[in-house]
């Protein structure tokens, strides 16, 4: 650990705060990563979706350990703001290899991760933040260690008891070690508020079109608004859009309003 990570660490950490949200417009490369801190971003987040498709992988803990590493450390190299990486289920088979899996995310520079817990049992992603709370403090980095719950997003059990059963995993994982709780794919404002005032650590939500501004958002306790890869997915639409226009009509108005060749190549010219 170097002093510029250790006091990147504490910044993230107070970045957090109920009311006013940290707001992550959330990268997939270096490109990307130096156009979102230039437009104002207080911490950059990757995306492990947008990750994985631009290294030529699905999402899904499908990507290898190696290239999600290496694009964390290219990203935290080009940015002078901290870094929060989403590693999807930790990239590791069991706990042991989540640990390695921290280990090396640290080393790369970045001083927070999401890590998920899809279908796995509640109890098998506790053993995993649990391993990597210990990982980091060998490591003496105060990691934010956000814990995702997904039963909204994969729409898990009963939708009668989904929200209890959603606090319900949020204190197992604060238990083991969590600093954040990340529950994507829920948006109405009354979930929100009960979510945010039973959870005893900093909530994040990830939003998007029709859901509540981040000011909204924030009103109801909300401490960190994720835009999770739909950031990725519009810079996609925007490439099909113009390859549909240049082969079925042969225009290009599309491209207008992009960002323009010298400014993009400044921004990737500037050391940190």
């Amino acid at each position: 650990m170097t002093t510029t990570q250790s006091a990147k660490a504490q910044l993230l950490r107070s970045l957090h705060t109920p009311g006013t949200p940290l707001a992550l417009a959330n990268a997939w490369d270096v490109a990307s990563a130096r156009v979102i801190e230039s437009a104002g971003a207080s911490a950059i987040a990757t995306t492990s979706a947008g990750v994985a498709w631009s290294l030529g992988s699905p999402d899904g803990d499908v990507l290898a350990r190696d290239q999600a590493l290496g694009l964390i450390s290219r990203v935290a190299a080009a940015v002078a703001v901290p870094v929060t990486a989403d590693i999807e289920g930790g990239y590791g088979q069991d706990a042991a290899e989540v640990a390695e899996t921290i280990t090396g995310v640290l080393a790369a520079g970045a001083v927070g991760v999401n890590i998920e817990d899809g279908t796995r049992a509640p109890d098998e992603l506790a053993t995993r933040l649990a391993v990597a709370r210990r990982s980091a403090e060998r490591a003496g980095v105060e990691l934010f260690l956000n814990a995702r719950v997904d039963t909204y997003l994969l729409g898990l059990g009963d939708p009668a008891t989904r929200l209890e059963e959603t606090l319900a995993r949020a204190r197992r994982y604060v238990d083991a070690g969590a600093d954040g709780i990340f529950v994507p794919g829920v948006s109405d404002t009354a979930t929100i508020a009960a979510l945010a005032e039973d959870v005893s650590v900093p909530l994040n939500v990830m939003a998007g079109p029709g859901a509540p501004s981040v000011a909204e958002l924030g009103a109801l306790g909300v401490a960190r608004v994720s835009l999770g890869p739909g950031v990725a997915q519009a810079a996609y639409a925007a490439a099909r859009r113009a390859a549909r226009e240049l082969f079925d009509t042969g225009d290009y108005d599309s491209l207008s309003g992009g960002i323009t060749f010298p400014e993009l190549n400044a921004l990737l010219s500037e050391s940190r």
